[in-house]
């Protein structure tokens, strides 16, 4: 599976009572798509500008075009001319919505299924990861401190009490990217505290002093 998939198996499987936002999840998974173009040669970049790549050397185009569907989508959603798109503004485009994509397509592909609640057999419950080799996959690089998972996942809040520290990403090109998403989630978060501020502001204008 790609990181990103891996990203939401983790995400929904390890959060726990704390669930990890769209919007935070949607920025991880647009970084994590990036992660994957760049270690296989589809995308290279110069300082922080997203530039397409050729790929693998090979006389037939299409023959290392991202296997995934969604990765493909990611591929062609590239910007291919100067000056190129930078890595944070990225994010922000094709992360909006994301994580509701990568849902969608885990319920097509009965990666998810509907947890029924009892005595309420008519409705709809809550999209749960079902047992698969996806999962389990997604669980061992988990359970191997995979680096890029993990910085990915602790960067959206996924809790990890094991007596470790994350380990190193060696590859620039990977650590820019990580270091770009943990901008956009401060960022993000900024951005929400200060509507936050702004609402509440409004709402005591409109309570009045005796309110």
């Amino acid at each position: 599976m790609t990181t990103a998939r891996n990203l939401l198996v983790i995400t929904m499987d390890m959060a726990g009572d704390h669930p990890v936002r769209s919007g935070e999840l949607s920025l991880a998974l647009a970084g994590a798509e990036l992660i994957d173009l760049a270690v296989d040669g589809a995308v290279e970049l110069r300082e922080d500008r997203i530039v397409p790549g050729a790929g693998p050397a090979s006389s037939d185009a299409t023959a290392h075009e991202p296997a995934d569907e969604l990765l493909q989508q990611a591929s062609a959603a590239l910007r291919r001319d100067e000056p190129y798109e930078s890595v944070g503004d990225w994010l922000w485009r094709r992360g909006e919505g994301l994580s509701g994509t990568y849902a969608a397509a885990f319920e097509a592909a009965g990666l998810l299924t509907r947890q029924r609640r009892r005595g309420r057999p008519f409705q709809s419950g809550e999209l749960v990861l079902a047992e698969s080799s996806a999962r389990h996959r997604a669980a061992e690089l988990w359970s191997s401190a995979e680096p890029v998972l993990m910085t990915l996942a602790e960067a959206v809040g996924v809790p990890d009490e094991r007596p470790h520290d994350t380990p190193e990403v060696t590859d620039d090109s990977v650590a820019l990217i990580l270091a770009t998403v943990s901008d956009a989630l401060l960022e993000l978060e900024g951005e929400r505290q200060k509507r936050d501020i702004e609402q509440k502001a409004f709402d005591n204008i409109w309570r009045g002093p005796g309110g």
